[in-house]
């Protein structure tokens, strides 16, 4: 299978983007016609360059408005065309893609587009060119993929052939199944886009918001499924219009892009077995059983203050490391390493980040097989030196410096705690028992690239983006999630520094973990031992809950004793849930404590608004730097 990708993709200049995409591992592009003739050089010197990066041209588009014209603009389409196959044989590519026309003097008529087609394919084959033909979503008379390849049938000729675009057949609704009956070696190219489903004008969301395989809310896997039912054995290629992408960092999206289509591809073949696809063989997405651990690196009297604030908690200092200056808190089933190296990873995240939390540990059924897909989806590994008693844990680095190391039950890992730290206590606590979901904070254009890390290494689900409001701006969040909740991330999304979430970002120069959930059954009966503990719940105003006994039946008593102890609450059909969140520990981290009573599918999302409000009135004035 090769893959590709169309240079309108991708941030920089031509260059700048065959470097990008080579560099993730992509076959091929499609070189977009503008990123052509704004380059300084030959059709030539563009074909080589492209050579010289190890790829190859698999398509040049786009060419518009080109059947059923009248005369005289049919000739000069017809003309128009010539110069383009004498460009494309300059470029050394032999595909090009002629997509629906818009013109406003276009001519309806299958069997007149058919003649135009077949005259035009008379010429490519003259001079070794293919013409793919592509209906577009707004198309003046061919907005529809099965009259696409009515024209192509009747135009008969064996160098036209179809270009099928995901965008075009599923922002329309068509049912992709249709596609099955086309014959596959008629297809001569196949576009992928995936797009949040928005009620917008078609060629303004298609223009401005698609987005990877997987990171939006059509059916592409249906779609792809039905192409490579036909027999399909040409490439695979990305066009994503987006600005957020065309904005940010062409290697961080090129490398999203190669990693959605291996993930993609991978569930195709899964679906539908009997499917031939030449791609290489490796282990699916990962079954995970939750987090094993959360590492901090910090130092001095910030390590002192963190220790101090998890003991306030109910955890225990249960162990150190053999060789290590790096201390094991437990409770429950919560694992919680505070390491204050002054070498290696967590000693340059400190030196970058302040207390931060540099490394995550997620449970999976083998460490090796998820090592082994992270690796075919691009991820790139991370290794450290091993001293004695410590164990080889694979692992990934994630977004923005981060870590994730993957825990299973192999080559000893099963031990790993009693192998790597010398037990000095035991762990009873205040009744927190597991972590009940981690929140991570990035930036908005960072939120699609987390949501993929993990759909597409892992067995998760991820819900619809919401927005969340702060007094100070919008932050989007959305919920990655496994089936049964054992595991559970939520991504918030900051395009302010002025938000909660985009101070917290610029004051820790990009860190992502901004609080753990942790899961308790009586949150009555575990705060007050905390508090009596001198842990510092975060303060509520008295409206807050004067607005909760409005909006639900809740009994005084119960009101009072949430009142008392700064609980919030929500409920949905499934169940209740009450929180309550600490203050600031240092450098914008915080905890929560939740309690899920019932089925309680949500996150307490109606309370963050005021949690926000209640944070900033504690935090220093706006505007002024951290000292």
């Amino acid at each position: 299978m090769k893959t590709s990708i169309a240079t309108v993709s991708i941030s920089g200049n031509l260059r700048e983007k065959l470097e990008a995409i080579a560099a993730a591992g992509y076959d091929g592009i499609e070189i977009f016609e503008q990123d052509f003739i704004a380059f300084d050089g030959s059709p030539r010197d563009v074909g080589n360059m492209v050579r010289d990066h190890g790829l190859e041209i698999t398509l040049f588009q786009p060419f518009r408005d080109f059947e059923g014209l009248p005369e005289p603009m049919r000739a000069k389409a017809f003309d128009r065309a010539k110069r383009k196959f004498d460009l494309m044989q300059e470029l050394g590519t032999d595909l090009v893609l002629i997509c629906s026309s818009c013109h406003a003097s276009s001519l309806g008529g299958i069997d007149r587009a058919a003649a135009d087609f077949n005259e035009l394919g008379e010429i490519a084959k003259d001079r070794g060119i293919r013409v793919g033909y592509e209906a577009l979503a707004w198309g003046k008379h061919i907005n529809d993929h099965r009259d696409a390849w009515e024209i192509v049938r009747r135009a008969d000729h064996s160098n036209v052939g179809l270009i099928l675009d995901s965008f075009h057949t599923l922002s329309r609704k068509i049912d992709p199944a249709t596609i099955r009956s086309i014959p596959g070696d008629k297809i001569f190219f196949v576009q992928l886009a995936d797009a949040p489903l928005i009620e917008m004008d078609l060629l303004y969301w298609s223009r401005h918001f698609r987005n990877m395989p997987g990171e939006g809310d059509l059916n592409v896997q249906g779609f792809m499924q039905a192409v490579m039912a036909t027999g399909y054995s040409g490439p695979v290629s990305l066009e994503i219009f987006n600005d957020q992408f065309r904005g940010g960092s062409s290697k961080l999206v090129a490398v999203d892009g190669y990693r959605s289509l291996i993930s993609l591809m991978d569930d195709v073949r899964r679906a539908e077995p009997d499917i031939s696809l030449d791609l290489p063989d490796f282990p699916r997405r990962s079954e995970t059983t939750g987090l094993s651990f959360i590492e901090f690196a910090s130092r001095g009297e910030e390590a002192q203050r963190l220790g101090a604030y998890l003991e306030s908690m109910g955890f225990s200092k249960i162990g150190k490391h053999k060789n290590k200056a790096a201390d094991l808190y437990q409770q429950g089933d919560i694992r919680i390493v505070l390491n204050q190296e002054i070498s290696g990873h967590a000693a340059t995240q400190w030196n970058a980040r302040g207390t931060t939390v540099c490394d995550i540990g997620i449970e999976v059924a083998s460490a090796r097989d998820t090592l082994e897909r992270a690796a075919h989806l691009g991820n790139s590994s991370f290794n450290q030196p091993l001293e004695e008693d410590e164990l080889d844990i694979p692992a990934v680095r994630g977004l923005s410096g981060s870590v994730i190391h993957f825990v299973g039950n192999e080559n000893g890992m099963d031990r790993l705690w009693e192998t790597e730290f010398s037990q000095t206590a035991d762990h009873k606590g205040f009744g927190l028992r597991k972590i009940d979901h981690l929140a991570q904070t990035m930036s908005y254009d960072d939120m699609l690239s987390w949501s993929l890390f993990y759909t597409s290494l892992f067995e998760m689900k991820k819900s619809p983006m919401v927005d969340v409001f702060d007094p100070d701006g919008l932050v989007r969040s959305q919920v990655v999630e496994t089936a049964d909740g054992s595991l559970r991330v939520t991504l918030n999304g900051a395009d302010t520094h002025r938000t909660l979430a985009g101070s917290f970002l610029a004051e820790s120069f990009g860190a992502s973990v901004q609080h753990l959930a942790l899961a308790c059954d009586d949150i009555f009966t575990t705060l007050e031992k905390m508090i009596k503990h001198r842990f510092e719940t975060l303060p509520m105003p008295s409206n807050y809950y004067d607005d909760l006994s409005a909006r639900f039946d809740l009994p005084a008593g119960l009101l009072d004793k949430m009142k008392r102890a700064n609980v919030l609450y929500d409920q949905d059909d499934g169940g209740t849930f009450f929180q309550c969140y600490s203050k600031e520990f240092t450098g914008g981290l915080f905890f929560e404590i939740v309690q899920r009573d019932g089925n309680y599918q949500g996150y307490g999302a109606p309370n963050a608004p005021f949690r926000i409000a209640a944070q900033k009135r504690i935090k220093s004035i706006k505007g002024m730097p951290k000292v």
